[in-house]
């Protein structure tokens, strides 16, 4: 694609294309299955979405503005919005960003700003592919918001790194293959100063994972110890010891990546706040929903949540084509929590006593995963940086605003 900032009509010549190429390769049974399909981890029993993830691979749609030289599509982002609304009028999805873990929303983007050339063509195109899953080590028990305090160390064997530590809340890290770390590599140095960023195999004997069980009854997360374990010499990330300034920009495309607020996965995603207070609560006879002060509080709420989207549309249609991930995202990740926690509070609200249930024939199958959506959703204000490790990124990098740390 040109680097130049595309007319209307390759534009319209390139959405001709991306439709008829949907219409021949997205199957029709997958059709607004998405969240249904999509959620923790892949449904790899079934055969229709199995062909779907090897077809956006190889075709590099499922990282379209990748380069095309490591398995992307090449995309400038002014195509990719076009081929976004085109999968949307079919209603397909990408499930290259579960199939990859960490590896398209926030691993790849790093590695292609920060990698060598080596590590670009032995990652990158794997992950374009969906055919790796990724996680990452950064959290410790004893390094949570104060990040740089982290004491997981890799010492210079010669040959390799031999690594030592603990990582907790790695997301999937029990099914990853790879995972890209923070470790001390200095001791003398300031804490922020002897990081470096480093990539190793899961699949060995120095690395055990055990699972965390959430209060919504999933396990996404797990606690990971490293014991020896090994990686490879060429495999830091950046430059020795400047690990911080790595892993800083890869928590920039966490929050760029969570910035929607769709709601919750799976049954929620399903059902309309406005289908649900019709069930719920029903009309008046008048045929509003029954109850001004949910009306007023809806109304609200879908308003907060257009603007979001128009939002992320504007800051997308000002980038003309070159999108960059900034602090910016720290606002659009807090109201994107915001938004969400608050569409499952009403929804929960909305379906009395239907909403309390845990499990039993007594509910349906989507008021106990809404039920579980709701508690799960707890968490968003917490991943990715907390809600106010966000707020105070926004007062440093985007108010001006003094450290708060100061005495006085």
């Amino acid at each position: 694609m040109s680097s130049s900032a595309p007319t209307p009509e390759e534009l319209e010549a390139f959405g001709a294309e991306a439709r008829t190429w949907l219409e021949e390769q997205f199957p029709s049974s997958l059709a607004g299955r998405g969240a249904e399909l999509s959620g923790e981890f892949l449904d790899t029993g079934n055969a229709d979405l199995n062909a779907w993830c090897e077809r956006l691979g190889q075709k590099g749609w499922g990282t379209p503005t990748w380069p095309s030289e490591y398995g992307g599509g090449g995309l400038t982002q002014s195509h990719a919005e076009v081929l976004k609304k085109e999968m949307s009028r079919v209603r397909a999805f990408n499930p290259l960003t579960v199939k990859a873990g960490m590896g398209i929303t926030m691993v790849g983007p790093t590695i292609l700003e920060y990698g060598s050339e080596a590590q670009k063509r032995k990652h990158i195109p794997p992950i374009c592919r969906g055919e790796v899953f990724w996680a990452l080590g950064y959290s410790e028990p004893n390094a949570g918001s104060d990040l740089a305090s982290l004491q997981c160390k890799a010492e210079d064997k010669g040959d390799h790194w031999l690594i030592n530590g603990q990582k907790t809340w790695t997301s999937g890290a029990d099914h990853a293959q790879w995972i890209g770390c923070l470790v001390r590599t200095d001791f003398e140095k300031p804490k922020r100063d002897g990081i470096s960023f480093v990539i190793l195999e899961m699949d060995q004997p120095g690395v055990e994972t055990r699972p965390i069980q959430l209060i919504g009854g999933a396990s996404p997360f797990c606690e990971t110890f490293f014991n020896d374990a090994v990686a490879d010499k060429d495999e830091i990330l950046g430059e020795l010891n400047a690990g911080w300034t790595v892993g800083k920009r890869l928590l920039q495309h966490e929050r760029q990546s969570q910035t929607t607020a769709g709601g919750a996965g799976g049954a929620a995603a399903k059902h309309s706040l406005t289908d649900l207070a019709e069930k719920y609560v029903g009309r008046d006879d008048a045929g509003r929903i029954d109850d001004a002060d949910l009306r007023s509080r809806l109304s609200d709420h879908m308003m907060a949540a257009q603007a979001q989207r128009l939002t992320i549309e504007r800051i997308t249609a000002e980038a003309r084509g070159n999108m960059k991930v900034s602090a910016v995202a720290s606002i659009l990740k807090n109201a994107a929590s915001s938004i969400s926690q608050e569409r499952a509070e009403l929804a929960l609200e909305m379906m009395g006593h239907s909403g309390l249930g845990w499990e039993g024939d007594s509910f349906e199958e989507h008021e106990l995963q809404m039920v579980r959506s709701w508690l799960s959703g707890k968490a968003m204000s917490i991943y990715g940086g907390s809600f106010e490790i966000q707020n105070n990124i926004i007062a440093k990098n985007i108010l001006g605003l003094p450290e708060n740390t100061q005495r006085g």
